[in-house]
Parts: C-alpha cells; sequence; structure tokens
C-alpha cells in the first residue's frame, strides 16, 4: 500500500503529526530537568508521576468517547487543548503555570491518541494495517530524534519563543484537521438493550469497561505488555546507570595515532543515537520484511530479542560488543510495535475500536511505573542478576503470548 493510495485523512495526519512530534520533543525530554533545577529533585520525582497516571484515566475515557461522539470531534478538542496549553506556556512566568501546562499537554495527548489509532484501523484493511502503524510509528519516532537535537539550542536560549512557535503550528494543524479530516467511525450496532435498559449512564459505562477486561484474550495481552514495556523500559533506566557506571571509556574508531573514544554518559547517547536511527530507517522494511509472519511469531520472537539483547550486555564492557545488543533489542521493537498497533483492531469490535486503544495503553502505563524498581534492586544485585531479570521478564511475556493464541485458536475451532 504507496502513501498515494492512503485516504487524505491519513496523508495529512501522517505530515501533522510528523511535524508536531518535532516540536513537542525539542522541549519535552528537557522538562524533567528544568523542574528538578525548580522545584528539587524529590518533588520533581512526585510531581512527575502524576501525568502518566491521570493519562491512564483519559486514555479510556478518550477511546469510549471516540467510540460514541466519533474519531473527529475527539481529535479535534485534543489539537485545540494543545494549542491553548502552549499558549499557557509562553504566558507562563510562574513554574506552577508551566506545571500545569505541562500536565495539559500529557493529557491532551492521552486524549487523541485512542482516537487516532482508532481512525486508521476504521481506514485500512488488515493486510495494509501494520504497514500504515508504522508509518505513524516511524513519523514519532522521527520526532524523538531530531526534536532534542534542535531543543538543546532552542529551549536552553530561546525557550519563550519555542512555546509561541508550537502554539503556531498546533493551530495551524488545528485549522487544517478541521477542513481536511472527515468522521470515520463505524455506526454502531443497536440492540435491544439500549432501546428498553433503564440503566444510568455511568452504570452503562462501566459496564461497557468491564466487557474489555473480562476479555481473556485481550487481558493476556495488556500483561504481556506490561512485562514487555517493564523490559523496553530500561533503555533510559538502568542500562543508563550500568553504561554510566560500569563501560568505561574506551576507542570507538582508530587510525594510526588518533583515537576517538566513548564511554560512561557520552556512550549512553550513542547507544540512543542507534536506536533513534534504525527505528527511523528500518521500521518500513521490517515492516514488509516480516508481513507474512503470524502474529503469534511476531510477539514471541519480538519478546525473546529484547530480553536477549538486554542479558547479552551483562557479559561484555566492550562498546561494539554493546552497540551489537542495543541493535538486537531495537529489532525486536521494531518487529513488535506495528504488529501490537494492529493487533488490537483484530480483538475491538468495530464499535469499540477506541475504547480497545483507550485500554491498550495501560500496558505501557503499568509497565513504566513497575520499571523503576529495577533500578531500586540494583543497588543489591549486581548487572548480571539486573539483566537476568530483564531477561526472565520478557520470558513471562513470551509464556502470555503463547497462552493469548492458544485461547484464540481453541475459540476458532469451536465457532468452526
Amino acid at each position: 500500500m504507496s502513501w498515494l493510495s492512503w485516504d487524505v485523512n491519513l496523508k495529512v495526519r501522517l505530515i501533522g503529526e510528523t511535524l508536531f512530534s518535532i516540536f513537542l520533543w525539542m522541549f519535552l525530554p528537557f522538562m524533567a530537568l528544568f523542574f528538578s533545577e525548580t522545584f528539587g529533585k524529590s518533588t520533581a520525582g512526585v510531581l512527575l508521576i502524576i501525568p502518566p497516571l491521570l493519562s491512564v484515566v483519559i486514555s479510556l475515557i478518550g477511546g469510549r468517547i471516540s467510540d460514541k461522539l466519533g474519531r473527529r470531534p475527539v481529535m479535534l478538542f485534543s489539537v485545540a487543548f494543545e494549542a491553548l496549553m502552549f499558549l499557557l506556556f509562553f504566558l507562563s512566568s510562574s513554574p506552577w503555570m508551566m506545571y500545569l501546562a505541562f500536565v495539559g499537554l500529557n493529557l491532551s495527548a492521552s486524549l487523541y491518541q485512542p482516537a487516532s489509532e482508532a481512525m486508521i484501523a476504521d481506514l485500512t484493511n488488515e493486510e495494509d494495517r501494520n504497514f500504515v502503524f508504522a508509518m505513524f510509528y516511524t513519523a514519532m519516532n522521527l520526532g524523538v530524534v531530531i526534536g532534542p537535537l534542535l531543543g538543546a539550542f532552542f529551549f536552553v536560549n530561546y525557550r519563550n519563543e519555542l512555546m509561541l512557535a508550537c502554539m503556531v503550528v498546533t493551530a495551524i494543524l488545528f485549522v487544517v484537521y478541521f477542513f481536511v479530516l472527515k468522521e470515520t467511525k463505524p455506526s454502531a450496532p443497536e440492540t435491544s438493550s439500549d432501546l428498553v435498559d433503564p440503566a444510568p449512564s455511568w452504570k452503562k459505562e462501566l459496564q461497557s469497561f468491564q466487557v474489555i477486561f473480562r476479555d481473556k484474550v485481550f487481558s493476556l495481552y495488556l500483561l504481556a505488555g506490561v512485562f514487555v514495556f517493564i523490559a523496553f523500559s530500561q533503555m533510559d533506566l538502568y542500562m543508563a546507570i550500568y553504561i554510566k557506571e560500569h563501560v568505561l571509556h574506551q576507542p570507538l574508531i582508530w587510525w594510526g595515532d588518533w583515537t576517538y573514544s566513548l564511554g560512561g554518559t557520552s556512550f549512553f547517547g550513542w547507544m540512543m543515537a542507534l536506536n533513534g536511527f534504525m527505528v527511523v530507517t528500518l521500521t518500513a522494511a521490517m515492516t514488509r520484511w516480516i508481513s507474512a509472519w503470524s502474529d503469534q511469531k511476531a510477539f514471541v520472537i519480538a519478546s525473546f530479542l529484547g530480553g536477549i539483547g538486554f542479558f547479552m550486555m551483562a557479559f561484555s564492557k566492550n562498546i561494539w560488543f554493546l552497540l551489537f545488543c542495543m541493535a538486537v533489542l531495537t529489532i525486536g521493537e521494531l518487529i513488535r510495535t506495528p504488529i501490537a498497533l494492529g493487533f488490537v483492531s483484530k480483538l475491538a469490535p468495530e464499535h469499540q475500536r477506541g475504547q480497545y486503544m483507550g485500554a491498550s495503553t495501560l500496558q505501557f502505563t503499568i509497565g513504566r511505573i513497575l520499571a523503576p524498581l529495577l533500578v531500586t534492586l540494583s543497588n543489591w544485585f549486581g548487572p548480571l542478576v539486573i539483566f537476568g531479570i530483564i531477561f526472565g521478564v520478557t520470558i513471562l511475556s513470551m509464556l502470555c503470548y503463547q497462552k493469548m493464541f492458544t485461547i484464540m485458536k481453541r475459540a476458532k475451532s469451536v465457532q468452526a
């Protein structure tokens, strides 16, 4: 499926979201440092926990609203709210107002994401869906790679101007989306219970979420995803600490008497740059290459590569070997992400896609909340044990995926 054959909704959004991602990541990585310097590390740590916790609730609500009112109004409201938050950033002189704007941006992104992913599922067939998701994933990571490089200069020297530019870009996106985006929400099947059920609307909403979380296949998918994100979150958690404390400066490139050496924090930057470069340049090719794979094979291999990539790091501090390990676990990331985004749309009934997409964000949030526990454990255990635990967690995810697909196959055989 070539880009030219995409629905206009997807074409416009891919361009807009790439641009927005670059601007967003020009300041987002520096906010934790800003809040730490302003409020102190302990206070900042508590403050930075609040947005992801709130985002869980907002994602669930956003997905549900997009199923009831449509994808377009949720996305338009989110983009408009983002523009207002950037304006608040620009006008703020108080760190607390800046923090409120920061929280608002996180919440608007959480509201936008389920509707955005549901719209992609609405506009693509099952054969092409993974590739389209891969392109949007690449666009986001293009911002992750380019944004911080630009932000290192603009955030430090022209912070207010940067916030104003972000507000203007987001406002332009709102105008473009308002005139271009069309509604894609499938019509929900009307049931007799919809006509005669006297239960209060809030009770019906709770019941709709209960249906999702009673779905054994989806629950196993979430559990496996939590294990996966506990592991992959170590890239900027334990792996960063390990490299800083254990990887000494050593030659990366040498020619005669000239050498270029790396180690510690500077080498961690190279590791993350390799990850970002591979994601941006190889996602589309990898998605095409594995297109004939079953979802089961993709999930299991992705988890294994992620786990073994981390585990091998415990056995050598050579920087070329560590770069190889990063390449291995990044390939696991490249295999899993597009498949995972498309897989949720397969599990969800058409009229509940947004709700399932919103609920699927729980795996990331819970994984990120639990992931720092390994940093705490590193105070008592060495790298071999910690990387072994990371590998063990990915093995658990593989077992969950195997169980999930066993249930799915059993259900299909019963239906047949």
